[in-house]
């Protein structure tokens, strides 16, 4: 995602204060995949040399509609040495409209000879607040109403993915509808819920045997639905 933004800063026809205007054909295109002039390779299954050396022979070839012609190369770490090698000279002396873009999630397994000759910019999860933050525009752009510790409920089960906090957004309006409680968004997720296990708490500390036995026998309704028994 990053890099089809970042090709898109190279061709946008209409930058807005050095920013891609998102709307123009060439960024739409870039977005949806399909501009010519942004090429996209599967690293796991471009590993060897000869890929690398056809790839080479193509950079000579000028860009068909926009200014810069973009590689964008994911999981490169899956390249062979000989791979690597190859594609030294480029990275050094690249053509003037060519760039390349390269993404993977293990950078150590990258050699040093390729490290040092590309700018290198690490990604790291956002804070919890932030994807609180994010979820609560997006709940309000799609006319969704959840209290701010559902959505804080959502994000401790994202674990620093917001596509998997999207994701389990999705899956909470479809369990529970356009405004969810808390309750809905526990048992969507298959958590136990703050408020069950604070009234499971005060029984105890009131010595109330009958509200501790409500609160177990709730606990084990929803393990049977498929809570988790090590968040118990």
């Amino acid at each position: 995602t990053t890099a089809r933004i970042l090709a898109r800063a190279f061709n946008c026809a209409s930058m807005l204060e050095s920013e891609p205007c998102g709307r123009c054909d060439i960024c739409e295109e870039i977005g949806a995949g399909v501009f010519p002039d942004v090429l996209e390779i599967d690293g796991a299954s471009h590993t060897g040399v000869d890929h690398i050396r056809d790839l080479k022979g193509q950079l000579v070839y000028m860009p068909l509609r926009g200014r810069i012609k973009v590689y964008i190369i994911d999981e490169v770490h899956m390249l062979s040495q000989a791979a690597f090698n190859a594609l030294l000279k480029t990275l050094e002396e690249p053509p003037a409209h060519v760039k390349f873009i390269f993404a993977t999630t293990e950078a150590q397994k990258l050699p040093v000879t390729i490290l040092s000759r590309v700018q290198r910019f690490d990604f790291r999860a956002p804070a919890p607040s932030q994807m609180v933050a994010y979820l609560q525009k997006v709940t309000t752009e799609e006319k969704l109403l959840l209290s701010e510790a559902a959505l804080s409920l959502i994000v401790d089960q994202a674990e620093g993915s917001v596509r998997d906090a999207l994701s389990l957004l999705e899956q909470v309006v479809n369990y529970g509808g356009q405004s969810p409680s808390l309750e809905d968004v526990s048992e969507a997720l298959g958590v136990l819920s703050v408020a069950l296990l604070a009234e499971l708490f005060a029984a105890i500390v009131e010595r109330s045997a009958k509200r501790a036995l409500d609160a177990v026998a709730e606990i084990d309704r929803r393990v049977a639905l498929g809570v988790d028994p090590d968040d118990l």
